[in-house]
């Protein structure tokens, strides 16, 4: 996965975001292997991509 990717892929914003611009986290799930995950404040920012194992392993986690 390249960067030209990771810009056209299609955001999706924690509905847990902050709503004034704080605490934002953005995933892309159009990915069949892997999740990109960013901050949404810094969109041209590093992206942290994770397998959709370890994924579903953290969100299990937090809940």
């Amino acid at each position: 996965m390249n960067r030209a990717e990771l810009n056209a892929a299609t955001w999706i914003k924690s509905s847990y975001s902050d709503a004034n611009g704080g605490n934002c986290i953005e995933v892309a799930p159009g990915f069949p292997e892997a999740v990109p995950v960013r901050d949404s404040k810094t969109p041209d920012g590093p992206v942290l991509v994770v397998t959709r194992s370890a994924w579903s392993a953290l969100v299990s986690a937090v809940r």
